[in-house]
């Protein structure tokens, strides 16, 4: 089966992409995954400067999942392009580069850093990370926030945009329209459920930021609901995440709408998680003899199933 994909003018040689946040800035991994064989590595969020985070604790388990307020640390752009960018180039990674901000203007100096160096593929726009007060979900939960910093940012990077949104809104797919309409080449969806949890014996937070955001197997199916949403509301590709650990989960994805997903918390259990995707992505297309993986995109046969026909009628 041809595993690649089209997302906007980017081109994926498949559609496992390692998500921002629970793949460092890729390098990290390169003794566990060749780089060079995954569709996209997402890295870590970066603001113009360095960013401490939260304080600890900033990691929970949850049944079926995590919260996680880690808070956006990061080394910066800078210090990004000088450090981290030469060694992905080297390895062969097709790198997407998250961008946070909190101003709109911050958004536009970080992707216009990015775009004057070689080897960014794209950018994506993190309008939704739900465990800081300031900056990204401000925009992501606003409607003309949105529309706001993907036009501001289309306008500085002739990069490939694709903003990141939130689940925490009543109707995700009129963010994505309001992506679409600003410029964006794609959407990815979900980032993190805003959630908490407490120490009963204390009663205090598990975390030191009290709230954060849940991922894991526990929101998959709210996130391919979420999907499905946005694929019959814009005509712009989507990159699906929320929960996939197996190649079942990868399926629903792209069967709902998604061209592409990422995966994340499950790479915290098995770093070694991709091969085995990959593999079992080639192995359904065989079995059900498949050409392409961009002819499962969007696929849900949703017509009601014919009633059985009573038996000696």
């Amino acid at each position: 089966m041809d595993l690649s994909v089209q997302i906007g003018s980017l081109r994926l040689k498949n559609p496992i992409v390692a998500a921002s946040g629970c793949f460092g800035y890729g390098v990290e991994y390169a003794h566990a995954v060749d780089l060079a064989s995954l569709g996209g590595v997402a890295v870590k969020g970066l603001f113009m400067t360095e960013r401490d985070g939260h304080a600890p604790p900033r990691i929970v388990e949850t049944p079926s999942g995590m919260i996680n307020a880690i808070g956006l640390q990061g080394i910066g752009v800078h210090r990004f392009v000088a450090e981290k960018l030469p060694e992905l180039r080297r390895l062969g990674a097709t790198t997407i580069v998250n961008v946070c901000g909190v101003t709109l203007d911050e958004y536009c100096e970080v992707s216009r850093v990015l775009s004057d160096h070689e080897g960014v593929a794209a950018i994506e726009l993190n309008i939704s990370c739900p465990n800081i007060k300031e900056g990204g979900i401000q925009f992501g939960c606003s409607l003309t926030g949105t529309y706001d910093v993907v036009h501001a940012v289309r306008k500085v990077t002739r990069l490939p945009l694709i903003p990141k949104l939130t689940p925490n809104v009543t109707d995700v797919a009129s963010f994505a329209r309001a992506a679409e309409d600003a410029g964006a080449d794609a959407v990815s969806l979900v980032n993190t459920f805003l959630a908490m949890a407490i120490d009963v014996e204390t009663r205090k937070p598990r975390l030191s930021n009290v709230m954060g955001g849940l991922s894991g197997p526990a929101i998959r199916p709210i996130a391919v609901r979420m999907v499905y949403e946005c694929h019959q509301a814009v005509k712009l590709p989507i990159i699906g995440m929320g929960g996939i650990a197996t190649v079942e989960d990868v399926l629903e994805f792209l069967i709902a709408g998604a061209t592409a997903v990422q995966v994340g918390t499950a790479n915290f259990i098995d770093p070694f998680i991709w091969n085995r995707l990959l593999a079992g992505l080639d192995a359904y297309g065989a079995r059900h003899r498949i050409a392409s993986v961009a002819d499962l995109v969007g696929s849900l046969d949703t017509a009601k199933p014919q009633e059985p026909a009573w038996i000696g009628s």
